[in-house]
């Protein structure tokens, strides 16, 4: 399959990054509906030392952005991550899925076999090839903070379910 890694990334994290900004939309018109502060749900967490909702949404979003930056062989931008409001952090997705779209497929033709490395001089380098990068390290962190993001959510009481986390597929 000529373009099996950009087919495993990038349309994988448009469909994901469509029902994280729709469950957002959600909790918008939720706080709204029952006057409550927005930060009560955008810095909620599961558990002390866990991130808040807005950081399990600016993280995902690096990961989506980084993850397709590098399997294209692209500078993976920096972004200052400093969005705390729901409509900002839905303007963050709609700027990260407007990144990731930007790549031709082509561009991840030899994607699977691409040495990838993170944290690069620090004691926490790693390299991956990029199949490995993708499937082992990418995907599942991306999907952890999605999930994580999701289940603050719920646990808060917006009324959400998996069709809802799924997205539009």
């Amino acid at each position: 399959m000529p373009h099996a890694i950009y087919i495993s990334s990038v349309p994988v994290f448009r469909q994901m990054l469509g029902g994280l900004d729709a469950i957002l939309a959600k909790a918008e018109a939720h706080v709204a509906a029952k006057s409550i502060e927005p930060s009560a749900l955008t810095q909620a967490r599961l558990f002390p030392d866990m991130f808040p909702l807005a950081k399990q949404v600016q993280i995902a979003c690096d990961f989506a952005r980084g993850v397709s930056a590098r399997l294209a062989g692209a500078e993976v931008p920096k972004y200052d991550d400093n969005e705390l409001s729901f409509e900002a952090l839905r303007g963050l997705i709609a700027k990260t899925i407007g990144f990731i779209d930007g790549f031709d497929k082509t561009l991840f033709d030899d994607a699977a076999k691409r040495d990838i490395v993170t944290r690069p001089g620090t004691p926490k380098e790693r390299h991956f090839t990029g199949q490995t990068y993708l499937l082992s390290y990418g995907l599942p962190q991306f999907f952890f903070h999605v999930t994580t993001a999701y289940a603050i959510l719920r646990h808060n009481g917006l009324e959400i379910g998996k069709r809802d986390y799924m997205g539009e597929y």
